[in-house]
């Protein structure tokens, strides 16, 4: 390997090297869109061991051993939308990261390509807040990203952009609930759906999608030197 593209290596893992506008990048950029509004649609299965609040009153009855076993496993339906934003932060960077979630939500403005649904009127569903807050969300990750990347500080960007997801998606739920004159059981519950146990599962999946992100990108950067 010369020094040249060693340097060039090193510079980009440790120093944030910016992407250049290119068509390579336009591409990336199509393509990330394209990943967004396949992951809105993609729902997997994930089981887990879990300890409810009847756990002792439960294994105080008489139960058999396969009515513990499933007691205990928690089935939950996770769409990896979060995590495929962070991948894309990652690899492409903030301005290419925002530039990808503006043009998915131009699209989703006009085609059905949200979840609920797509159309002007989708900025009144209680749902769009979250969307709009990959934009603040991907400009703290891609500022944070420049530099060098270690896993506490990986994990530590997850944490803050995952946040900065739930909590203002959770401010444009109460404030369409405020025009809606919404009940207050129907707010809840529609947080405890979006912002939950979620929150956990995004956070964990960002992670992972943060460093694949990473590894992706200095993997295109050393066939692209």
């Amino acid at each position: 390997m010369s020094k040249r593209v060693e340097k060039q290596i090193n510079s980009f893992k440790y120093k944030g090297e910016p992407i250049k506008i290119t068509l390579g990048t336009l591409i990336l950029t199509g393509l990330s869109v394209l990943f967004i509004i396949i992951a809105t649609f993609t729902q997997v299965t994930l089981k887990h061991p879990y300890f409810p609040l009847d756990t002792f009153t439960f294994l105080a009855g008489d139960v058999s051993d396969y009515e513990i076993l499933h007691h205990f496993i928690k089935s939950y339906k996770y769409i990896p939308q979060i995590p495929i934003v962070f991948f894309i932060v990652a690899l492409l960077g903030r301005k290419f990261g925002i530039l990808s979630i503006l043009l998915y939500i131009g699209l989703g403005l006009f085609f059905p390509i949200f979840a609920l649904g797509g159309g002007l009127s989708y900025m009144f569903e209680y749902g769009f807040g979250y969307i709009l807050a990959f934009i603040p969300a991907i400009f703290f990750a891609g500022t944070l990203l420049k530099g060098k990347t270690d896993f506490l500080r990986m994990f530590l960007i997850s944490i803050i952009g995952v946040l900065t997801i739930h909590v203002l998606g959770i401010l444009y739920m109460l404030f369409i609930a405020t025009l809606r004159n919404a009940p207050m059981d129907l707010v809840i519950s529609w947080i405890s759906s979006q912002s939950g146990v979620q929150i956990f599962y995004d956070i964990f999946f960002s992670f992972i999608g943060i460093y694949l992100g990473r590894q992706t990108r200095k993997l295109l950067w050393i066939v692209m030197c």
